[in-house]
């Protein structure tokens, strides 16, 4: 008898797990538990007529099962109106909620567009510290002493720890120090000298990265921008290679039929120096737009070459700085620069 009652949890078990209703579960219910049809339940009712020992050990195995079959049911059953809870809720007519991308960053996209077409021109791009010294920063790049973009007002001076070598006062401004102080660069072109100092002419050169300047933020104006530094050396460079390099750029860049203007400006580290304005067709018909003021640029200065111990009489070369706001606001149209670093999600999902 022991032996049937094992039998009949084993076929329990495996009916049990090819269930897929709650009619279906409820037949099997009655199937082992019903009172007119129940296999359990008829062993239960034979157990009066079983000898003593034996009827106090089938009946503890049967009831044993008859407590599991319960239990085993009810979690059937259970998982069953679960699952009919999650499909009434379900409505397979309506429509899909759309998942949200992740995508760049419009400085993003403007800056890799601008790498993109530089490499067209066979430009490498290389990368350079955001930590300078005065030296790169200032000094090899023929920025006088006392230009006023080293005052406090324009640069970010950094004090290192009092117990370092680099420490050093701004206000002794001692001749031991000048060359080696250190700041945030306010500009890309320190990358000019670090570059021709371990590099052989001729090569043309693009390089991206952060700049800082201590200045009173508004809507064309922060305090950290982008900018590109472009750079080209070799024997026979002239303002001629600049513009085509330039006009090639902004033409693709803005895919559009672009027309130029060059005045003459001054930058410490080129001669002659120039400023690069550009008119974009204007969105109404017969309507002429208005000149933007896009980079600077110009010839590099004999003093920046001999400063990288280059001979100024056997190489030349030209240099421009492109900001990568400036490129972004223009050709987005949007205006006011504090909105690129504000994280505004309005702002940025437009991109």
């Amino acid at each position: 008898m022991d032996t049937e009652v094992s039998n009949l949890k084993r076929s329990f078990f495996n009916a049990l797990s090819e269930v897929t209703s709650t009619k279906s579960l409820e037949e099997l219910r009655l199937d082992f538990l019903g009172r007119e049809r129940g296999s359990l339940t008829k062993i239960l009712r034979s157990l009066k007529d079983l000898p003593v020992e034996e009827r106090a050990k089938v009946g503890a195995e049967a009831n044993a099962l008859r407590t599991e079959i319960e239990e085993a049911v009810a979690g059937k059953l259970k998982e069953f109106q679960s699952l009919s809870s999650l499909e009434s809720d379900l409505d397979l007519t309506r429509p899909g909620v759309k998942i949200e991308r992740g995508h760049l960053h419009p400085l993003t996209l403007v800056q890799d567009e601008v790498i993109r077409i530089f490499r067209l021109m066979n430009f490498s791009v290389v990368e350079g510290p955001e930590i300078e010294t005065e030296h790169y920063n200032f000094d090899a790049l023929n920025v006088p002493p006392n230009h006023p973009a080293r005052d406090m007002w324009d640069t970010f001076w950094l004090k290192a720890n009092h117990n370092s070598q680099d420490t050093i006062d701004k206000k002794k401004n001692s001749k031991s120090s000048i060359g080696h102080r250190k700041l945030l660069r306010t500009h890309t072109s320190p990358m000019q000298i670090r570059y021709m100092e371990r590099h052989e002419p001729p090569f043309q050169i693009l390089v991206p990265g952060i700049a800082y300047r201590y200045e009173a933020t508004d809507a064309t104006h922060e305090m950290n921008f982008g900018q590109f530094e472009g750079l080209m050396v070799g024997r026979d460079i002239s303002m001629a290679n600049l513009k085509y390099v330039i006009e090639t750029f902004f033409n693709h860049f803005f895919k559009k039929k672009i027309e130029f203007r060059y005045r003459p400006s001054y930058f410490p580290f080129v001669e002659p120096g120039i400023e690069v304005d550009v008119m974009l067709p204007s969105t109404n018909s017969g309507q002429k737009g208005r000149w933007l003021e896009m980079m600077g640029a110009g010839m590099v200065h004999p003093n920046v070459f001999r400063n990288a111990r280059y001979n100024p009489e056997e190489w030349q070369g030209f240099a421009f700085g492109i900001g990568l706001e400036r490129l972004a606001m223009v050709k987005y149209k949007i205006p006011d620069i504090r909105l690129f670093r504000s994280g505004d999600l309005r702002f940025i999902n437009q991109f």
